[in-house]
C-alpha cells in the first residue's frame, strides 16, 4: 500500500541535512498551502539541479556550463588559486567580492579516520593546473582535518615551485568557512601567510 502523501513528502524533506521531523512537517505543510505553481516549480528546479549540474573541467566547482562562469570570466586573475574543499566554502568567499583569483574545489578534506585519502579528492586536478599559476592559497577550513589538507598540499605543491599561502586565522578554530561571514572571510583572505 502506498504511503500517503503528505506523510511521503514529510519523510523525503526530513532525509534533508538539518531537517528534523517538526521542521519537515512546517515545509509540508508549506507546500500544501501554497500555490500549485510553488509545488511544480519546488519540483522542477530539484529535477534540473540533479540533471544539468555537473562539475567544471577546470575548478571543479558545480556548475551548468563548462567551463563555469568563474572560469570564463577573463576580468579574474588566473595566476592566483584560491583552493577550497566544499562549493559552499567558494560561495562563501565569492560573497565577499573581495577575492578576484580563480578556484579548486578539493569536494573534501583528508580524513584517515573516514577513509577519505589524497586520491578521494580532487587534487590531480589541482596539481595540473598549479604550475601554470604564482600562487596558490589553501582556504580550507581551520579544523583538525582542513589544516592536514593544507599541510598536506603545501608539500606537495612547493616542491611545483609556486607560492603556497594559507588563509588567515581570522576564520574561527574548529568553524566552517561556510557560516563564517563576508569580513571575517575578506580579513582572513587579506593576512593569509607563507606555508
Amino acid at each position: 500500500m502506498a504511503a500517503d502523501p503528505i506523510a511521503r513528502l514529510i519523510q523525503q524533506l526530513g532525509k534533508l541535512p538539518g531537517i528534523g521531523e517538526k521542521t519537515a512537517t512546517r515545509l509540508a505543510f508549506h507546500v500544501l498551502r501554497a500555490p500549485a505553481d510553488f509545488a511544480r516549480d519546488l519540483a522542477m528546479a530539484l529535477v534540473d539541479v540533479k540533471e544539468k549540474i555537473r562539475l567544471c573541467s577546470v575548478c571543479m566547482n558545480l556548475t551548468e556550463g563548462d567551463p563555469c562562469a568563474l572560469c570564463s570570466d577573463a576580468r579574474r586573475d588566473p595566476k592566483v588559486i584560491c583552493v577550497v574543499a566544499h562549493p559552499t566554502d567558494l560561495l562563501a568567499i565569492e560573497r565577499t567580492g573581495g577575492f578576484r583569483g580563480l578556484y579548486h574545489v578539493l569536494h573534501g578534506v583528508l580524513s584517515p579516520l573516514e577513509g577519505v585519502g589524497p586520491d578521494d579528492l580532487r587534487m590531480r586536478e589541482l596539481l595540473a593546473r598549479a604550475a601554470a599559476t604564482d600562487e596558490v592559497i589553501l582556504a580550507t577550513s581551520p579544523n583538525v582535518e582542513g589544516e592536514a589538507t593544507a599541510l598536506y598540499l603545501a608539500r606537495v605543491l612547493k616542491p611545483l615551485g609556486v607560492r603556497v599561502t594559507r588563509i588567515a586565522s581570522g576564520v574561527p578554530i574548529g568553524g566552517e568557512l561556510e557560516y563564517a561571514d563576508g569580513v571575517t572571510i575578506s580579513r582572513a583572505l587579506d593576512g593569509r601567510r607563507e606555508m
